[in-house]
């Protein structure tokens, strides 16, 4: 077996690990979300932790996928047409890599926790009020 062939069996592994991550991720999450649906019937709860659970499935066999692209673009065949196809699909998922993890975290990924949520209620003392701001003349 050449060193090319193991590259690619390599790359093509991590593709398989990718969508099995994904198909196994959803099912479970799946039988979660039904579980605790018909355990407490509240769908807000249950709905939210579905779609979390989802979102982080993709977003973990997204960036299996990816490394398989990288292993197989690199290794075995570098030229300008397959690293350009490549650096496409890359910024491709990794938009969506962004995106789902605001739709998950409610914040950019470069942003701290408290940006999102912002100073909690609790944190201001009781008559504390932001400045009036002047009155114009």
């Amino acid at each position: 077996m050449s060193a090319r062939e193991v590259v690619q069996w390599i790359g093509g592994l991590l593709d398989l690990a990718g969508v099995l991550v994904i198909a196994v991720g959803v099912l479970v999450t799946s039988v979660a979300f039904l579980r605790g649906y018909r355990r407490d019937h509240q769908r807000g709860d249950a709905y939210r932790s579905y779609r979390q659970g989802v979102g982080r499935a993709i977003l973990l066999g997204l960036e299996l996928l990816v490394a398989g692209d990288i292993i197989r673009t690199v290794a075995v065949s570098p030229t300008f047409h397959s690293v350009g196809v490549l650096a496409l699909i890359v910024v491709v998922r990794t938009l969506l890599s962004f995106t789902l993890e605001v739709e998950l975290e409610g914040r950019w990924p470069w942003q701290s926790r408290a940006a999102r949520s912002g100073p909690s209620p609790e944190a201001a003392a009781p008559g504390d009020q932001p400045p009036a701001k002047p009155e114009p003349r």
